[in-house]
């Protein structure tokens, strides 16, 4: 006999979790700034802020009526000897309508926006002005909090005469185009002039990279959540909690409509309420994540924790330690009102599934909103609910429609328990993972690779016993015989755990690349700097093979990989990863082991990996406040992780950028991509591009 318990404060936890801190990957920035200088001559100089704003939202004016209203656009410089600033800043035309979060007309610019600062240059040498500006950013429905954005400005070093103060007659330089189409001129050598264009490109090529790699994941990362939630809810309907609903449920509504028409139109309006109810869960998930939340997912070691809890409670609940249930009074008010008629009293009937089914539902509904917001979009969690929803929708609209099918449905049983089982089992092994992600940040050395695979073939060789008869629950029904299909899926399953074996002994996995950790992180792993040498035989300071995939002589510190790079005038290779990256680890395993992709790192590159969850404290004297996030940095991981957002504008792993020696970008950098091909062109590329400098 099963043990029932209402389990509030498990219930309420895994709530806590995955309504409040889910979430990995992309923030939320729907304003883009980019600054450039329109130099008019050697003393005068337009300084030009340009903001691309993305469809839907707005921002709002310098110049707003009322106090009452959105934070206006303001603009503060530091104090500054080098130049004087003429006048204040200009805006473009702003649109003048009804804003419906503020009730009132106001002010605001749309698609882009531009202001533009005059300022009085007062000597020759080259200077930067810097400051920050402050705006808010809304849509129809809402708004952001009011955002600070540091910003700098650099002018070079005019050729001309110090400025008197006498009007100076303009020079006709031609327009230098960049990337963006914004207008740079200058006055300037020709070295000057190249760096100029070429910060200009590196800016923007910054802004292209991230939406263009941020937009094919999105897409990629949609269409696999909808997919795994339609598989979850597949998996629904084969426990013993929904699937014994199926026949009874549409028969009611055929039984209770009086024709087969008006029997099909409700059950039709059954499923759709089943989607409704699912897809405003997962809306009050997006809703309630942060990007805050998003980015210290992967690797913080509490939510990473309470996870591996709340994934091995859905386990043990699963294999019949006790049930997931929701309050009795919830259920019972449900079926009260899925009694009264018409369209409300289908959608309370099946609000009255969702709630007596949570026992058999609630952890594959877990699980799904947990890798779902881990995946990295906010909008995830109702992408998936709406996989779900839509299959655990699906039988009854088809069962309605062609009722003769309900009697080639196989009947309850045993079997229905044995869906839980297998679904508790892999479960257990899921958990794994989360538990991994803690010890890899903070390198305890506890749940190494070998550990973590002897678990997984310790798992799914029970798994596998299971399905033969050979192990038994408490819930189990008696098996006199095995099904063909429990077979075949048995040696599936020991077919996956002799894969795992070789694992143990350093064997890539490729097929669960990413789920355990790096073949590095094994037994005997200590972190440290190695001392490899060069084909010279000369030491080569901080790299580290031991601890770098394929034992390449990979750098962990910026600073020491350049100076090293400028010394054998080689480019460098800055691989921003994480030690919970599961697509870095694919990229590593799937894509760097290729020989040719070794040999062009080993010969033609120097590599530093950068971690940025690595959970190492930073020295007292080099913790600050960032200047780009007004985070705090602490950590190594901090550190690289500002480092990347400040300098490359996005905060995604895995993330390639290939440099010169004056750290100038040689091409576009690259993202997850498990093109071979498509990533030996970046590694040549970027190499012929340094060849010419």
């Amino acid at each position: 006999m099963i043990k029932q318990y209402p389990l509030k404060n498990i219930i309420t936890l895994i709530l806590t979790f995955l309504i409040g801190n889910i979430g990995y990957a992309q923030i939320l920035k729907p304003v883009k700034w980019s600054y450039s200088v329109n130099r008019i001559n050697d003393c005068e100089a337009e300084l030009i802020f340009k903001a691309k704003i993305d469809k839907g939202f707005h921002v709002y004016s310098q110049f707003l009526d009322r106090d009452d209203g959105p934070v206006a656009t303001t603009f503060n410089f530091d104090k500054s000897v080098d130049c004087i600033f003429i006048g204040k800043i200009t805006e473009g035309k702003p649109i003048e309508e009804y804003d419906p979060n503020f009730e009132m007309k106001l002010k605001f610019f749309a698609n882009d926006a531009i202001f533009k600062q005059k300022i009085k240059i007062s000597n020759l040498k080259s200077f930067s002005v810097k400051g920050y500006l402050n705006f808010m950013v809304c849509d129809e429905s809402k708004c952001l909090p009011p955002e600070d954005v540091d910003f700098e400005f650099k002018i070079t070093a005019a050729s001309g005469a110090p400025c008197t103060g006498e009007k100076e007659k303009k020079a006709e330089i031609p327009k230098l185009a960049t990337a963006d189409n914004i207008s740079t001129k200058v006055d300037s050598t020709k070295e000057d002039t190249t760096a100029i264009i070429a910060s200009a490109a590196e800016s923007n090529t910054n802004d292209i990279v991230k939406e263009d790699i941020e937009d094919k994941k999105e897409n990629m990362g949609a269409w696999a959540i909808f997919v795994a939630g339609f598989l979850g809810g597949l998996l629904a309907l084969l426990t013993p909690c929904v699937f014994p609903m199926i026949p009874l449920t549409v028969s009611f509504f055929t039984k209770r409509s009086g024709t087969r028409q008006k029997g099909l139109m409700n059950a039709f309006i059954y499923g759709l309420s089943i989607i409704l109810i699912y897809v405003t869960l997962g809306m009050v998930i997006t809703l309630s994540l942060g990007p805050d939340a998003l980015n210290a997912m992967a690797s913080n070691a509490i939510v990473n924790l309470a996870f591996f809890i709340i994934f091995v409670v859905f386990a043990a609940s699963f294999l019949g330690a006790f049930e997931i249930t929701l309050p009795s009074s919830w259920v019972n008010k449900a079926d009260t009102a899925s009694e009264k008629g018409g369209l409300l009293g289908i959608f309370f009937m099946a609000f009255t599934l969702s709630l007596v089914s949570f026992s058999c539902t609630g952890p594959i509904i877990g699980t799904l909103l947990v890798q779902a917001a881990v995946g990295g979009n906010v909008l995830n969690p109702t992408i998936g609910m709406i996989g779900f929803s839509s299959a655990l929708a699906l039988p009854f609209g088809l069962f309605a429609a062609f009722p003769g099918w309900l009697n080639s449905l196989p009947k309850s049983g045993g079997w229905l328990n044995s869906v839980k089982v297998v679904l508790g089992l892999l479960e257990l092994a899921l958990a794994m993972k989360f538990l991994s992600n803690v010890d890899l940040a903070y390198h305890w050395g506890l749940l190494t690779r070998e550990v973590f695979i002897a678990l997984w073939i310790v798992i799914f060789s029970l798994l596998g016993f299971y399905l033969l008869g050979k192990l038994k629950f408490s819930h189990d029904s008696d098996t006199k015989y095995i099904t063909i299909p429990r077979v075949m899926l048995s040696i599936l399953v020991f077919g996956f755990v002799v894969y795992l074996i070789p694992g143990m002994f350093g064997a890539p996995l490729k097929i669960i690349s990413g789920f355990p950790p790096p073949t590095f992180y094994n037994e005997g792993w200590s972190l440290g700097n190695g001392s490899p040498t060069d084909a010279g035989g000369k030491i080569i300071p901080g790299t580290d093979p031991e601890h770098c995939p394929h034992n390449l002589n990979c750098f962990h510190d910026y600073d020491m990989a350049l100076a090293y790079a400028q010394e054998v005038k080689k480019p460098l290779m800055v691989d921003f990863t994480g030690w919970s990256c599961v697509n870095c680890r694919k990229m590593e395993d799937n894509v760097w082991v290729d020989p040719r992709v070794l040999e062009r790192l080993n010969k033609d590159y120097v590599l530093v990996s950068l971690y940025v969850d690595d959970k190492t404290s930073l020295p007292e004297a080099e913790k600050h406040v960032s200047a780009t996030t007004g985070n705090k940095i602490k950590t190594i991981g901090n550190k690289w992780s500002d480092m990347q957002t400040k300098r490359f504008g996005t905060n995604s792993q895995p993330y390639y950028v290939l440099l010169d020696a004056k750290e100038q970008i040689l091409n576009k950098p690259t993202g997850y991509d498990p093109d071979i091909d498509k990533f030996i062109r970046f590694l040549d590329e970027g190499k012929a591009l340094y060849s010419k400098k």
